[in-house]
């Protein structure tokens, strides 16, 4: 496992590519990860491995892999929201019992 940093920033930053070319990018990236983690070969007592976080402190392995489970579904739930969007007026009287088309969001 390499120690490289994540730029936790990165998707602030002003890019100039299509929906199209991010989704490429999202999918690559996606893959190499997971090939990554399978490349590990992680067994049950790996997931109690220990690190220092930052601003955390000390977490596990499993919390970690927990978190970026967490974080996926995260953006599941904002692509959720950003589809029924267009459909807010289209529900008429509906739309008080569509907690999506209520949802503000929750990330920090």
């Amino acid at each position: 496992m390499n120690g490289r940093a994540i730029d936790r920033l990165a998707q602030m930053k002003e890019k100039d590519e299509t929906l199209e070319q991010r989704l490429d990018e999202f999918a690559r990236l996606r893959k190499e990860n997971l090939a990554t983690l399978q490349a590990w070969n992680l067994q049950p007592e790996d997931f109690k491995r220990r690190g220092k976080h930052p601003e955390l402190g000390v977490v596990t392995l499993s919390e970690l892999l927990a978190t970026w489970i967490v974080h996926d579904l995260t953006h599941v739930h904002q692509l959720s929201r950003v589809m029924s969007y267009q459909y807010r007026e289209a529900v008429g009287p509906w739309n008080v019992y569509l907690g999506v088309l209520q949802c503000d969001g929750h990330s920090a």
